[in-house]
């Protein structure tokens, strides 16, 4: 599926990306991502609540993680056990009206926290309408509510004046995190904000029993018309030789959808329900906050926002640089993957927690 129609400011999309039918169960899962990133995902996570912030009811959210986390051998997380929450954009219990996409996107980001901490609580808030607005109140909640990760899987162009939204992703002490996008090299907000982790994305290749990985096509990338450089990207000559002002991605992890992860979501639609294969950076961004929430350091590392810690350990052999790939024909880093920092790809992807 597309990153969703045409958007603006107004109006966000989701940043997943098509559906293939999967009979049996195909697509990578929790033991696959899991050894990709050499992540502890079995032993960390204890005390982390990741929050997913989506738009639309997805009917279904708690019945299909429960399919996905038994048929991976998972432990439960439910509703009743208080692991799983989920609540309006306010907190409350008033969901929205129920939406087939976006329940897809749901489904997505449910199954990619649990493959990655599945011993983090989940919190998902599920905001009135993809207005930039009523999901940006749902993560004010998410942050009021005790999340100590917020993963944001959708975007539109950016725009003048977006600087003026950032507040909402502005909680210190909390990794806050967006999806690059899904069309190329170009860049899409609130992946520009300042304040956030952006997830590009990679295509991650097992075909041979060792996982490689090269920049994917689809990745969003580029250089912010509008937000303010970051000192701790300045510092950095791949950014600050291309780049004045914020650059996009910072970190990245498997997005291609023809190396896709397996999700399960059986609220049917456009004829499509059950197993099923996803690709996009709505993929490699619950990667990344959940990479965050096996860390759980953020709160403690005297960096403020997430990213900065990431900048910190750019040279870090707890990062797995992607040399390879493109997103675009720009001509320089910012669609290009090389040696260092690039668009698509960021700092590269984890390889395991410490960069984090």
């Amino acid at each position: 599926m597309a990153a969703c129609d045409s958007i603006i400011h107004e109006t966000i999309g989701r940043n997943h990306k098509p559906v293939h039918y999967t009979t049996p169960v195909s697509g990578y899962g929790p033991p696959n991502l899991q050894a990709a990133y050499n992540l502890p995902s079995t032993t960390n996570g204890s005390g982390q609540t990741v929050a997913i912030v989506d738009a639309y009811n997805d009917p279904e959210a708690a019945s299909d993680l429960a399919t996905y986390r038994s048929y991976f051998g998972l432990p439960p997380c439910t509703t009743a056990s208080g692991c799983l929450r989920i609540v309006d954009q306010n907190g409350g219990s008033k969901l929205p009206k129920n939406n087939g996409g976006w329940s897809q996107e749901i489904s997505l980001d449910l199954d990619m926290v649990s493959a990655i901490c599945p011993n983090c609580h989940i919190l998902l808030v599920e905001a009135s309408s993809a207005s930039l607005s009523d999901l940006g109140t749902a993560v004010d909640t998410a942050a009021s509510l005790g999340a100590t990760e917020i993963s944001n899987s959708y975007g539109g162009s950016e725009y003048p004046g977006e600087t003026g939204a950032d507040s909402y992703y502005d909680h210190p002490g909390v990794a806050v995190t967006a999806s690059s996008g899904d069309g190329g090299f170009g860049v899409e907000y609130p992946a520009a904000s300042p304040y956030v982790t952006a997830a590009g994305g990679t295509t991650l290749d097992h075909s041979n029993g060792t996982y490689t990985q090269t920049a994917w096509s689809g990745a969003g990338s580029g250089c912010s018309a509008y937000e303010p450089q970051p000192a701790w990207q300045a510092e950095l000559s791949n950014i600050s030789s291309v780049c004045s002002a914020r650059a996009v991605a910072d970190v990245s992890a498997d997005a291609n959808p023809d190396t896709g992860v397996a999700v399960y979501d059986s609220y049917r639609y456009r004829g499509a329900s059950g197993w099923l294969v996803f690709g996009g950076t709505s993929v490699a961004l619950p990667i990344i906050a959940s990479t965050y929430a096996l860390a759980g350091n953020v709160a403690t590392s005297g960096f403020g926002q997430g990213a900065e810690h990431l900048y910190a350990n750019a040279n870090s052999s707890d990062i797995t640089d992607v040399t390879s790939g493109s997103n675009g024909s720009c001509g320089t880093d910012l669609c290009n993957s090389g040696t260092g920092w690039d668009g698509p790809t960021g700092l590269g992807t984890p390889n395991g927690v410490g960069a984090f």
